[in-house]
């Protein structure tokens, strides 16, 4: 009997110690599953840290002594133009960067308060850029003096002939007809654009500012340009294919010459180009 109540006693004390040893695991994975969350928690609090301070960083984007970045001026010209805020985009108007002055132009004219003046002082802005910029508007504007655009097919910089011989073609009316010295000032102002832009594309080293020009003197179809862009038949494949196009508004044997003749270029775009003016000319 005494026997029996010593083994349970043993068996109940192996119990309470298996428990117990149980309950000190549990405690100690409960301790170790707790720091492991507070290392995870404390990690995860640190990235926010650093991920927000990237984000305040990326949106102040400010220098070290406290001045907006030109991409944040230029944001903040860009936005003043949208919410119609002249005087906001005219403070940037004379900015030291470029791309904000840019931005504050198109801003200026999407407020609709570009003066004429304004606009033609950018032409002659320092920046290419700016001058591309100032061009691509006066394009649209009947306040700016044509000469001032053509002058611009002379520029150093090719991105600015390029975007000035758009322009030409843009801002002066098709099939004007005009000799250059008739009075009349708009047939005058076309023929020295057409004279410039002939120029352009028989002449200049880059293959886009011809093919600009080749263009612009299609839209203007102009007579005189005719032979300039019979010209470009010969020019590099680019160059052919807006050659091609800008015959669309002439007629004539040597247009129709041309045009059989483009139809077995060695380009496929030029062959399809062609093929496809033949076949509206042939048209009943």
């Amino acid at each position: 009997m005494d026997d029996k109540l010593t083994n349970r006693t043993v068996d109940n004390k192996l119990t309470n110690r298996t428990a117990d040893n149980k309950l000190t695991n549990r405690t100690t994975d409960n301790k170790l599953t707790n720091r492991t969350t507070d290392n995870k928690l404390t990690n995860r609090t640190v990235d926010d840290k650093l991920t927000n301070r990237t984000t305040v960083n990326k949106l102040t984007n400010r220098t070290a002594d406290g001045e907006l970045t030109a991409p944040e001026r230029r944001r903040v010209a860009a936005a003043a133009g949208h919410a119609g805020d002249a005087a906001g985009a005219r403070t940037h108007l004379h900015d030291e960067d470029a791309s904000v002055r840019s931005s504050a132009l198109r801003a200026l004219e999407r407020s609709g308060d570009l003066a004429a003046r304004e606009l033609e002082a950018a032409l002659e802005d320092p920046a290419p850029a700016v001058r591309s910029t100032a061009l691509e508007l006066a394009a649209g504007r009947g306040d700016i003096a044509a000469a001032a655009v053509t002058d611009r097919l002379l520029d150093d910089d090719r991105r600015v002939v390029e975007v000035a011989a758009w322009a030409c073609g843009e801002k002066f009316p098709a099939g004007r007809t005009t000799p250059v010295d008739h009075a009349d000032a708009v047939g005058f102002r076309t023929a020295a654009a057409v004279s410039a832009l002939i120029e352009v594309a028989r002449s200049h080293e880059d293959p886009l500012c011809r093919e600009s020009a080749i263009a612009a003197l299609g839209a203007i179809s102009h007579p005189a340009g005719l032979p300039a862009i019979l010209g470009g038949l010969d020019d590099k494949p680019e160059v052919r294919r807006r050659a091609v196009i800008a015959l669309a508004p002439f007629d004539g044997p040597e247009v129709d010459a041309a045009l059989l003749r483009a139809t077995a270029d060695r380009d496929k775009q030029v062959r399809a180009a062609a093929a496809e003016l033949r076949g509206d000319r042939e048209a009943p």
